[in-house]
């Protein structure tokens, strides 16, 4: 089948759409997914297409929602719950990582929990401190629960679709702001991606870019513009922060010599941490400068959209720090 370009919201409500036909014991639930079509608009239509059953308004508490869904995930359904944004599955924190997280491990293998959150991330919609960070690193900090964090359409429906039939909770992280991003994909309902595997975006041979979720969009406008000055930046989407597969930063890294970690997260104890720690420990030999980090500033995100877009990455923060290790 060929591909056509779609958005990631039409890729989104593919992959749900694509497995509920497959799989009967798949469900969604959650705030406002049913009669008002989710809050993106991503199962609008899912409740006139698949009844009260398996298209369930929840009420507005995300703890109960996420322990619902947990409870459901344990005697057999495969439910697919979304959180509106990521910064309220704090209130679901305790279910999240140290329940779901926890139970396969805790049991034995006796129980799994085949449960996939949905929420959405990030700035620059003016939206406010208390929504508009990006947190995901901090649940990725738990073994046991994955975290995928797609920044294209193609991404999106193949990793969604493994994330609904995997037997582990995955916390299905995507970017408000990246929804109406158009890529090809395939329109195939045996499409998937595997769970836990980079990828490389673009190929180059002078700086590794190493990104995730919007920090893609960052990164590849970086480099478009950098090719235009004859600086070939090489962009690895990390794609999933766990399981984390840095093999192609690795790889990447054996050629460029060159780092610089890109994402939306905040500066302290971040993904740029991790992937710096690792190379800085596996291929220190190869460093030829050290690993620069762009990330949102140390700040509560602000309200003004001016102040906003300051305290957010850009392809010019990007440009900027690749700059900085090549010339040292």
């Amino acid at each position: 089948m060929a591909d056509r370009p779609i958005t990631i919201r039409e890729a989104l409500s593919a992959a749900l759409r694509e497995e509920m036909h497959r799989d009967e014991r798949v469900f969604i639930m959650g705030e406002e997914v049913g009669v008002w079509g989710g809050t993106y608009a991503v199962t609008r239509g899912f409740l006139d297409e698949f009844g009260e059953e398996r298209v369930r308004d929840t009420p507005i508490s995300e703890m109960a929602i996420a322990g619902a869904a947990i409870g459901a995930a344990m005697a057999g359904l495969r439910p697919v719950a979304e959180i509106m944004t990521i910064n309220f599955a704090f209130l679901a924190l305790d279910m999240i990582v140290n329940h779901a997280a926890k139970v396969r491990y805790m049991f034995n293998g006796q129980f799994t929990v085949p449960l996939v959150i949905r929420t959405t991330t990030g700035g620059g919609k003016q939206l406010g401190a208390t929504h508009s960070h990006a947190p995901e690193v901090i649940f990725a900090h738990f073994p046991g629960l994955y975290v995928a964090v797609p920044g294209t359409a193609y991404d999106a429906k193949g990793m969604l679709k493994a994330s609904i039939r995997d037997d582990n909770p995955v916390l299905f992280v995507e970017h408000s702001t990246m929804l109406q991003r158009r890529s090809p994909v395939p329109d195939d309902p045996d499409f998937v991606l595997p769970i836990g595997k980079s990828d490389v975006k673009r190929a180059g041979d002078d700086v590794t870019l190493v990104t995730f979720g919007k920090g893609l969009e960052w990164s590849t406008q970086a480099a478009d513009q950098l090719a235009a000055e004859g600086i070939e930046a090489e962009i690895i989407d990390l794609r999933w922060l766990r399981p984390l597969d840095l093999e192609p930063v690795f790889e990447s890294f054996r050629k460029t010599n060159r780092c610089v970690v890109v994402e939306e997260s905040l500066p302290m104890f971040n993904v740029g941490a991790e992937v710096a720690s690792q190379l800085q420990d596996k291929l220190f030999d190869y460093m030829d400068a050290p690993v620069k980090r762009v990330a949102a500033m140390d700040v509560p995100l602000p309200y003004a959209s001016e102040i906003e877009k300051m305290a957010l990455p850009s392809a010019e923060k990007v440009i900027a720090a690749v700059k900085e290790v090549i010339d040292g």
